[in-house]
């Protein structure tokens, strides 16, 4: 660990003492190094002891920074697996991270834009109109049009904290992987890894526009989902400018609820939003917390989403695609033996896993869940369930698959807020078999063949050709492996020749020893000749 790491290692620890974050977890939990480290550094009291729990986790996760925010804002979804008041105080990461001063926030777009911001913007509000972990956002109006924009900027020096904070767990992680059992199944490394590529690409403000680009392109006119347009003339690695939005935040129950929103479908278009997004488009917004997603006002008995924030996206290849719709599918028909193939098949247990084994245990957790009314199917407790089950068969944590992961409990979390009784499953399955049907039925057939037609009609009128240049090149290959063969069996008569002349020279030796007694004459000359005989096989053979 090197001297700064270590230093980032004692901040860490320092501020989870002083906001009490030790004294939540009992005493009984803690192993004896971590409670003999702990009684070493008494003088790192809390110093918050008057406030709740949630408000001390909070403050310390702001305080630590970004990684430790976004894994608040993540956890402030799982209000199934939280106290209310610990998830209430999350949910206030989401967009009430301590602002910095609006004339920093202005110095830092004129440095981007390399001009004053009085040249390409009105009425700009110095006063932050949310502040996160790594942005603020500040309104403006667009000179070019009159459009009300927002203008998202990176934080000062945020870049060098995140990046110490990824190298700390790196050196955690490794650590794991080498001294704990469970290190090489969970990947703890790779993991991280994936974790780092996240965040530094949500550093990059251009990258993150090219996304919001890419994902209004693909709901283009959907009542599903809406994404405000994006000025990429005004962007920068640092600076974001985009349309302004005036919805409702999707955590305001109250307003949602005064307006008449119908809340059920609501709650459903979430889910229909994700699957299109990961198996009709493969390319998701990963990072759905509450503080990312609006509903717009128009129209609330057929409400639409407004997302924002696409700072990190995910995708998955065709494989991984198919092998999570048929997995879904599967556990939705209660089909746990092809789970359990589908896991084997993949790679994601080991090949010599015995699958009906795998099957019992799948089963085991998840019959108990099916049989419990839908309103008490939490699909966070299934997967935490599901992995202690893997760790019997050492199922490998897939690290592509973690930012799907995480966004599925986002979704989960988010419509059992806006509907509790929310049925996941069958929101999902119907959508999971037409997308099924499309990849593996006719319909699949029709399409990969109305894809390629342009490309066979445009080389039909070559087609003579190409068969006639196959075929000759066909009958050159046929000469070449013909003449091929006869020098091969030509080496292989002259190698037999050699080395029967080999054996003839070793039998004259032989003679040669046995005679020289009583002939030596006869002896010498026998040697003479195997020696000659001898060395005319061995050119041969080279």
């Amino acid at each position: 660990m090197t001297p700064k790491e270590f230093a980032r290692f004692r901040q860490i620890n320092r501020t989870l003492c002083r906001y009490g974050i030790d004294q939540l977890l009992p005493k009984r939990f803690w192993p004896w190094p971590l409670r003999l480290l702990r009684s070493m550094v008494f003088w790192w009291r809390n110093q918050h002891k008057n406030d709740s729990a949630g408000a001390r986790i909070r403050m310390a996760m702001e305080e630590l920074g970004p990684v430790f925010i976004k894994f608040g804002q993540m956890m402030s979804t799982r209000r199934d697996l939280l106290p209310p008041d610990i998830a209430d105080e999350l949910a206030l990461l989401q967009d009430q991270v301590s602002p910095f001063s609006g004339e920093l926030a202005k110095q830092q777009i004129e440095l981007a834009l390399e001009r004053p911001i009085d040249e390409l913007f009105d009425d700009f509000d110095m006063q932050p109109l949310a502040s996160a972990s790594i942005a603020q956002v500040h309104t403006a109006t667009l000179k070019e049009n009159g459009q009300e924009v927002v203008l998202k900027v990176i934080r000062p020096g945020i870049e060098q904290t995140i990046l110490s904070d990824i190298a700390l767990m790196q050196r955690v992680a490794g650590f794991f992987a080498l001294f704990f059992a469970d290190g090489r199944r969970l990947r703890p490394k790779e993991v991280v890894e994936e974790y780092r590529k996240t965040i530094v690409d949500e550093l990059d403000l251009a990258r993150e526009a090219s996304n919001a680009i890419q994902l209004r392109r693909n709901f283009t006119d959907a009542k599903e989902l809406y994404v405000p347009e994006v000025y990429s003339d005004h962007c920068r690695k640092t600076l974001l400018v985009m349309e302004r939005i005036y919805g409702i935040p999707v955590a305001n129950i109250d307003e949602l609820t005064a307006q008449n929103t119908n809340m059920k479908l609501l709650a459903e278009r979430g889910v229909e939003v994700f699957f299109t997004q990961v198996f009709r488009d493969s390319f998701f917004h990963a990072d759905m917390h509450p503080g990312n997603i609006f509903v717009s006002r128009e129209h609330p008995e057929d409400p639409q989403y407004i997302g924002i924030d696409c700072g990190i996206v995910g995708t998955l290849n065709k494989e991984d695609q198919r092998y999570l719709a048929e997995n879904f599918l599967a556990f939705f028909n209660r089909d746990y033996h092809k789970v359990a193939q589908l896991h084997v098949d993949s790679g994601w247990v080991p090949a010599d896993t015995k699958v009906e084994e795998f099957e019992a245990a799948i089963r085991t957790v998840c019959e108990p869940i099916f049989a419990k009314p839908l309103s008490e199917i939490s699909f966070g407790h299934v997967l935490l369930n599901l992995f202690n089950t893997a760790r019997r068969f050492n199922m490998e944590v897939q690290p592509q698959l973690v930012l799907l992961q995480k966004t599925l409990l986002y979704i989960e979390g988010l419509g059992r807020q806006l509907y509790p009784e929310l049925d996941l499953w069958a929101t999902a399955k119907p959508f999971l078999e037409r997308w099924m049907r499309k990849q593996v039925g006719p319909e699949a057939v029709f399409t990969a063949f109305k894809e390629k037609a342009p490309y066979w009609l445009e080389t039909l009128p070559h087609l003579p050709e190409l068969v006639y240049d196959n075929l000759q090149l066909a009958k050159q290959q046929q000469l070449k492996f013909q003449q091929f063969t006869a020098q091969y069996l030509q080496q292989q008569k002259q190698r037999q020749r050699s080395l029967i002349l080999a054996l003839a020279a070793a039998s004259s030796l032989i003679s040669a020893a046995l005679l020289y007694p009583s002939l030596p004459i006869v002896s010498i000359a026998l040697a003479i000749s195997s020696g000659f005989v001898g060395l005319m096989s061995w050119r041969q053979l080279k």
